[in-house]
């Protein structure tokens, strides 16, 4: 990134929401090595211009492999099971960003001394003070709580200037964009409208945390190379929820 980029950086603390799903690239399920490896590139790209980055990674190309497999499993042991996908990403990340040279810790709210540090607020912050990489494993550690919430709780925690979610499509849509090829994009949105118009950005917990928190939420397709340093520098890309009160649809 040239110095003129970097005065043109919007965000000084973020939080990374990344899907499981994201993962599988051309894959039935599990890890694409090749996806990973881009991922690690545009991370390590933020990091090395002073971008403070959290990371929330979810672990449903993982356990969506087991899943037809886990008939009378109930509730409680599938979503510890889903926390240990959590870890099982966040491991596979931490790797590809070491190996790109950045700096990383892996913070689990679970007991798991020998693979992930015990999540601690104050010294998650103090780690991305120092230019770390903390990606956050297990959710929550509580089971009935995704991964969206998680991200929510711990942008609110760290003190994140904004929430970027990494998904499939690129923005909000009016309705799933993958079956509907006349759905339009929103280019900016209200925590209150996504609840009223019961659009997928996140989980109802996820959005009532960020909007009693005033957290803002940009959602873009992680998908689309060099996308998220486009986002970071203030380009118009995805879609913004906040608490405005308008709803701006994008140009098709």
């Amino acid at each position: 990134m040239s110095d003129l980029l970097k005065k043109r950086i919007r965000f000084k603390r973020i939080l990374l929401k990344v899907s499981g799903e994201a993962l599988i690239g051309e894959r039935d399920f599990g890890i694409d090595p090749k996806v990973l490896r881009r991922y690690a590139r545009e991370i390590a790209e933020l990091q090395t211009v002073g971008i403070e980055i959290g990371i929330v990674i979810g672990g449903g190309n993982i356990y969506r492999g087991v899943e037809n497999s886990s008939e009378g499993v109930d509730k409680v042991t599938g979503d510890q099971m889903g926390m240990l996908a959590t870890i099982i990403n966040g491991l596979a990340l931490q790797s590809a960003l070491e190996h790109q040279g950045v700096f990383t810790r892996l913070l689990s709210p679970i007991k798991m001394e020998e693979m992930a540090e015990p999540f601690i607020r104050r010294r998650a912050i103090r780690h991305l003070e120092k230019g770390r990489v903390v990606i956050f494993g297990a959710g929550t550690g509580n089971p009935y709580f995704t991964t969206d919430t998680a991200a929510a709780l711990r942008a609110v925690e760290i003190k994140a200037d904004v929430i970027i979610k990494g998904t499939r499509v690129d923005g909000v849509y009016n309705t799933d964009p993958e079956k509907n090829p006349k759905a339009f994009k929103f280019r900016e949105i209200s925590y209150q409208d996504v609840l009223k118009k019961d659009l997928k950005v996140m989980d109802l917990t996820a959005i009532t945390l960020c909007k009693e928190n005033k957290m803002p939420i940009i959602v873009f397709n992680m998908n689309i190379p060099g996308s998220l340093k486009r986002l970071i520098v203030g380009e118009k890309v995805g879609t913004m929820v906040s608490s405005t009160k308008t709803l701006t649809a994008a140009k098709r």
